[in-house]
């Protein structure tokens, strides 16, 4: 046994005052006498109360000297020499992806409850002088502990640590690992995981050291969730992927906005997938869920529970059909063609069908009566019931133009145009860009539909011969389809942002999160940015004006990662060239303390020596009481009976 601070066992020099106190103490025997007369004399006697009197056997006193001897080792803090993972200046990376969730530890735990355990044991082994930096590995790297010695803080930290429902940024994280230690002594970065790093780590600046934590590979997980409109028809794909080494039996549950459509058995042969489609799903479906299930009369052990469950939100496709009305104008042509979704018609200007459009696209050309639907008007040559059309003027040099969502990413100060109509619109609409002579772009809203007018014709401009033109055209479909709340990239996995997208009169929005919650948020921007996606599941988004719903839209937030589902441990890591294995650490020597047991031991040893203090007292008095009650028959000499 060594101790860490040796001189503080000079405190054991305390015990020499409890014991001189012991020698100091006055010890009077009671004794019950008859009278008083024939003591005088001893009573008068000093010899009695002479301080220094010689050291008896005293269970207290022998008390008293284990407490302070126990409480003197303690404080020196001793410790014995155990073998270490790492020693010095370390940086402790604890592995919180959504693998670490998978419950295959003795006792039912998580691989990251073990690895809270081994992150313990490490820290309890350290030496004296080691700093010990803590990593959350997630999506997003957090230290946990800035670089400390203090044990508690460390162990505290530990336990604070909560595992993640995604992938872990490995680069950042060893990065930061790597920042924390350079320039240090004795650095060393441990990593505790299952295993699921890249294998394109870079080489890192320090010494690494692996520690493993899983046991069982077997694992079935749904790894794609898709629903795309197939002639109008929802039609729903799913894949399920096993992971084990045995072949797996699972029902296949399709849930279709909160209500049970379908179950499947399926067997998963071992390292393969299965695909599974369904194509008679109701048009008004919305939220799809699918969850795999082991049968009734039992089936494998799947100890990873996230990516059982997958959820898809349909969207049916918002480009609709689309009318352009011109006598041959190649660019709306190739520009129409470029955009997914849409469904585009070209006929000569004249007498328009029947058949109801989305959107009509008239080019120099408007009939005597508009349409009931969203228009776009370019180079009008007639006035019409929704604007007034006079003379084209050449002034059209650029004044400004508006901060608009129509005109995102688009300067229109360098779009050169030879000459414009002069259109006065009837109140509904406002003026986007503004030239000397008039407007060029206006837009608004009539009757419920939208429209906007360019008052010039593209062949007397270089705007088709631009960036700008695509991209107005873009702004302009996106403008004309039905408002959605937000924009959203497919696939999205936990910790993705979403862009939350005002509309009209908009004021909040709220969110509801898969677990219920609901979360509010005030508008203060064009454009905000929704993060806390860190759950799985479906989330509702609302468009709030005052206390009235303006629009509301569902997307989903899933696992489907191929390397969070293959669960199967990993004994050796790659870091840089180097292949990293817990074989591969070199034995080093730690300090384990067991101050805390001393400690223990003390206060134990003082509620012991409280009950015998007690104890004794209570004895003495009963004594004393019995003795008072006893009839006394000697006068000369107490306690003999005549």
């Amino acid at each position: 046994m060594q101790f860490i601070r040796p001189a503080l066992l000079a405190l054991s020099a305390l015990a020499i005052p409890i014991i001189v106190l012991y020698m100091l103490r006055l010890r009077r025997r009671e004794v019950t006498i008859s009278s008083t007369m024939l003591w005088q004399r001893l009573m008068r006697d000093r010899e009695a109360n002479m301080p220094w009197q010689k050291l008896r056997r005293n269970l207290l006193l022998l008390l008293q000297l284990l407490i302070l001897a126990a409480l003197v080792i303690a404080l020196a803090r001793p410790f014995i020499p155990v073998p270490s993972v790492a020693s010095g200046s370390v940086a402790l990376l604890l592995d919180a992806s959504a693998s670490m969730q998978a419950a295959d530890m003795p006792g039912g735990d998580t691989r990251f409850e073990a690895a809270q355990d081994a992150a313990r044991s490490l820290i309890s082994d350290l030496t004296a002088d080691s700093v010990v930096t803590v990593i959350s590995v997630g999506p997003t790297p957090e230290v946990l502990a800035p670089p400390t010695g203090d044990r508690a803080v460390l162990r505290e930290a530990i336990s604070r640590a909560e595992p993640t429902q995604s992938a872990a940024d490995w680069e950042s994280a060893l990065a930061l690992a790597s920042a924390t230690v350079a320039g240090r002594e004795q650095a060393s970065i441990v990593i505790i995981s299952d295993g699921g790093l890249p294998d394109s780590l870079p080489t890192l600046p320090a010494e690494v050291q692996y520690v493993p934590i899983g046991r069982s590979g077997d694992n079935v997980a749904i790894t794609a969730l898709a629903v795309r409109a197939l002639e109008g028809v929802p039609v729903v794909f799913v894949a399920m992927t096993n992971t084990g080494s045995q072949p797996a039996d699972v029902i296949l549950s399709l849930t279709v906005d909160g209500e049970l459509y379908t179950a499947d058995r399926l067997t998963i042969p071992p390292g393969e997938t299965v695909d599974q489609t369904y194509d008679d799903l109701p048009v008004t479906t919305e939220v799809i869920e699918a969850s795999l299930q082991p049968p009734v009369e039992g089936g494998s052990i799947d100890v990873l529970p996230l990516d059982d469950t997958a959820t898809a939100v349909y969207a049916p496709p918002v480009g609709g059909r689309v009318l352009l009305v011109t006598e041959g104008n190649l660019f709306l042509s190739q520009v129409l063609r470029s955009i997914p979704g849409i469904d585009a018609y070209h006929i000569e200007p004249g007498e328009l069908p029947a058949d109801p459009f989305d959107l009509v696209i008239f080019d120099g050309w408007v009939p005597a009566e508009l349409p009931q639907t969203n228009l776009l008007i370019i180079n009008p040559q007639q006035t019409t019931n929704l604007f007034v059309v006079r003379e084209p003027f050449e002034t059209t040099r650029f004044v400004r133009q508006v901060d608009d969502p129509l005109l995102a990413f688009i300067e229109f100060d360098s779009i050169a145009v030879r000459e414009a109509m002069t259109v006065e619109p009837t109140g509904w609409a406002r003026t986007l860009v503004e030239a000397e002579g008039g407007p060029l772009v206006l837009a608004g809203s009539s009757g419920g539909h939208k429209v906007a007018v360019l008052t010039f014709d593209l062949h007397a401009s270089d705007l088709p011969l631009q960036v700008a033109f695509p991209l107005l055209m873009a702004n302009l479909f996106d403008w004309y389809a039905p408002a959605q709340p937000f924009d959203v990239t497919s696939g999205l996995t936990p910790g993705d942002p979403v862009v939350i997208r005002p509309q009209g009169e908009a004021d909040a929005y709220r969110v509801t999160l898969p677990d219920g919650t609901r979360r509010t948020f005030e508008l203060d921007a064009d454009t905000l940015t929704f993060t806390e996606t860190d759950q799985l599941g479906a989330y509702r988004v609302e468009l709030l004006a005052g206390s009235e719903t303006l629009a509301s839209r569902s997307f989903a937030v899933n696992l489907f990662s191929p390397e969070e589902s293959n669960i199967a441990p990993r004994e050796t890591i790659q870091i840089g060239q180097q292949p990293v294995g817990a074989e591969a650490v070199e034995e080093e020597f730690g300090q384990r303390e067991f101050w805390q047991w001393l400690a223990g031991a003390a206060l134990l040893i003082l509620v012991i020596e409280w009950w015998v203090y007690h104890r004794g007292g209570v004895i003495t008095h009963r004594e004393r009481k019995e003795r008072t009650e006893k009839p006394r028959r000697g006068l000369l000499y107490p306690g003999r009976r005549s």
